[in-house]
């Protein structure tokens, strides 16, 4: 049965008692990325996961494309350049801009995936992050289309899925996770949760007079996943960056749908008795 939407701190609580801890996440601060690709690279050491994105996508300097069950960190470049004749004339205008992005699981308060797994290979940790146990994963795939964000997906090796575990082995013995510690310029912020939404809402007012687009994305416990683990601070809309505007936790809807299947099957079960009975009833 899916977790009551917006309760991963009680979930959490529940399960793990006096042993729970406060939840903790990353707040990504985009206005701060240089696209260095840092990240990428300790989170595959550190999690020992196989080197891909080696092709030439031709998508300016994004070699990894997406995240995926071996690539658990993917830094995006975006170019806004304005490529009309006019325009090349100028070698470079003022309103010509990269964005980067290190995008990441969002670990979010109400998780599709965790959700659907048949066989409890996603859980929800003690730090009210969502991991994946390999050894218990049975590589069925209901994760992968039930997740919002397409996160999480098939491992090259193994026979199950991958994705951010936010270094769950590193918490545990209070370590920040290799992303977090590698990026060179503190856009990647790891923490308490409550705190780091404190400090993305004071970031935000800082730079706005600057990017008057920029917005907080997953911050809000009232979104269609009740917030993320992992949220950002944007210098556009969501879409631009690949990811949905507006993102809705696709089991959502789960016990609404069972409570209709009990009513439906009772009324069937009621219909075959009385026909089993016939006229003489």
């Amino acid at each position: 049965m899916p977790e009551a939407f917006g309760d991963a701190a009680e979930t959490t609580l529940a399960t793990y008692g006096d042993a729970a801890q406060p939840r903790v996440g990353f707040f990504t601060d985009t206005t701060l990325c240089i696209g260095c690709k840092a990240c990428e690279v300790a989170c595959k050491q550190w999690n020992e996961i196989p080197t891909d994105g080696l092709e030439f996508t031709g998508n300016s300097y994004d070699n990894t494309s997406q995240l995926g069950g071996d690539t658990w960190r993917h830094v995006a470049f975006i170019e806004q350049m304005d490529h009309s004749p006019q325009a090349q004339l100028v070698q470079f205008d003022s309103t010509d801009r990269w964005l980067m992005e290190s995008d990441v699981c969002k670990h979010c308060t109400s998780a599709a995936c965790l959700d659907v797994c048949p066989t409890g290979a996603l859980f929800r940790t003690e730090f009210g992050t969502v991991v994946v146990q390999d050894d218990v994963c049975n590589g069925c795939g209901y994760c992968v289309p039930a997740c919002p964000f397409g996160v999480i997906d098939a491992r090259q090796e193994g026979g199950h899925v991958g994705k951010c575990t936010l270094c769950y082995d590193r918490l545990k013995t209070g370590e920040e996770p290799a992303c977090a510690k590698a990026c060179p310029t503190e856009s990647i912020q790891f923490g308490d949760l409550d705190e780091l939404r404190e400090r993305a809402a004071e970031r935000l007012e800082a730079v706005r007079p600057n990017f008057t687009s920029a917005q907080l994305y997953g911050a809000d416990d009232a979104d269609g996943v009740g917030g993320f683990g992992a949220f950002f601070l944007l210098l556009d809309k969501p879409e631009v960056y690949g990811m949905p505007p507006d993102p809705i936790v696709t089991t959502r809807d789960l016990p609404h749908m069972w409570r209709r299947a009990g009513i439906a099957a009772l009324t069937l079960a009621a219909i075959v008795a009385v026909t089993a009975l016939g006229p003489e009833a």
